[in-house]
């Protein structure tokens, strides 16, 4: 069983227990699939996406790499939507596209959801999350050029083939 597969089922059982404990359930939970949720979690990564730009012309660079990678991760709980998943936990929803994307039932290019975050540690490049870390817990005032750059075409491109799955 792959990586993504292990931690899926964790996160599923996780889910049921905290339900059952009447808790918020900080795992993955299974409901109806919901197009309309989809296209609102899009909505939201399209607010994100703009607020991340607007943050860059204002001399905010710095809050936009939390802005886009919020804008991809709601990209990430839109497809989770749209397959019958609503997710408490980053790590979760990654499981789970990875997971959507071995099984092939989305066309997500996996390089790109490794470039968000992954299950396996990268030594030689950063991935979105480490980026906004560093950029929302650090002192940083603003993202250089190219980083930003780097991270809204990522951003723009997860929307594009997101958008794409939601209407299949």
């Amino acid at each position: 069983m792959s990586p993504a597969k292990n931690k899926l089922s964790w996160c599923l059982q996780k889910a049921e227990k905290e339900l059952k404990n009447n808790e918020k359930p900080r795992g993955l939970v299974i409901v109806k699939p919901d197009r309309n949720q989809a296209l609102e979690h899009i909505k939201k990564a399209e607010h994100n996406l703009k607020g991340g730009i607007d943050f860059s012309k204002i001399g905010y660079s710095d809050w936009s790499a939390s802005a886009f990678f919020y804008s991809m991760y709601q990209c990430l709980l839109a497809i989770a939507a749209k397959f019958g998943y609503e997710s408490g936990n980053q790590e979760c929803t990654f499981a789970l596209i990875e997971s959507l994307i071995e099984d092939k039932k989305i066309s997500l290019d996996k390089k790109l959801l490794d470039k968000i975050s992954s299950l396996e540690i990268q030594k030689e490049t950063s991935t979105s999350t480490e980026i906004r870390e560093e950029y929302q817990y650090g002192t940083k005032l603003s993202l250089n050029e190219n980083l930003y750059k780097e991270l809204l075409e990522l951003s723009q491109k997860i929307l594009s083939q997101t958008k794409e799955i939601i209407e299949e």
